[in-house]
Order: structure tokens, then sequence, then C-alpha cells
């Protein structure tokens, strides 16, 4: 059976807005997603980064060329602006290739965003 593309979401947050600590919690939430799911980066097809409008430091995308996934498309936005939400958040959503059904895939929340999505099982 050939690969299906799938998404994977995880969120992680800073304690403050400064380079290092985005690249220390982005590194470390991708690293999350690819080894709970038993991905390698060949599976990785593009991911999409977004971060609260509190987070001006760096592109999170930065972080991710940092631990050699330069050759993925990367791209950054600017999460919505809502009353109430997660400051210091950043978020991603991996595109890849799997075996895996739907059902069987891990999304990875880290920091002050493990309450973000607490319906998902760990």
């Amino acid at each position: 059976m050939p690969p299906a593309v799938r998404a994977l979401r995880g969120a992680t947050t800073v304690d403050a807005d400064t380079a290092v600590q985005v690249t220390e919690r982005m590194q470390e939430l991708l690293a999350a997603v690819l080894e709970r799911n038993g991905l390698v980066h060949d599976d990785v097809i593009s991911i999409l980064f977004t971060a609260t409008e509190d987070v001006v430091s760096m592109f999170p995308a930065t972080a991710a060329r940092g631990i050699g996934l330069g050759d993925v498309p990367l791209i950054c936005a600017r999460e919505l602006s809502v009353v109430g939400a997660t400051p210091l958040c950043l978020r991603v959503m991996l595109h890849v290739a799997t075996q895996r059904q739907r059902s069987e895939l891990h999304h990875v929340y880290l920091h002050g965003a493990r309450g973000l999505r607490d319906d998902l099982p760990e």
C-alpha cells in the first residue's frame, strides 16, 4: 500500500521571546512530533509554522533549518489574534507521507500549549 499524505499538528510556548528560546522549543517540538510518529526526514513533505503576535525575535522555520530540515518547504505565518488565546505560542502543521492511518497519528502539545488540545490522547 503506498503511503498517504497526512497532516500532524503540534504546539509549544516560550517563556520569553528570544531567538534562543524559540529555537530550543521549536526544535524540541519538531523532534517530538517526528519521534512519536516514527517519522524520518524524508517522510516530511512540508511544514507550516505560525506564531502569536508576541513572538517576533525570529522566524520559527529557522529553527527547523538548524536540525537539517532546510530542504523541506517551510513557511511561517501569523496566528490569529484572539482574545484569551495562549500567549507566546508557536504552532506547526507537518504534511508527511506515512503508512499510518489518521487514528494512529500522535499530535504533540508541549509546555504552555498542552491545554490547547486536551481532547487528544497522549
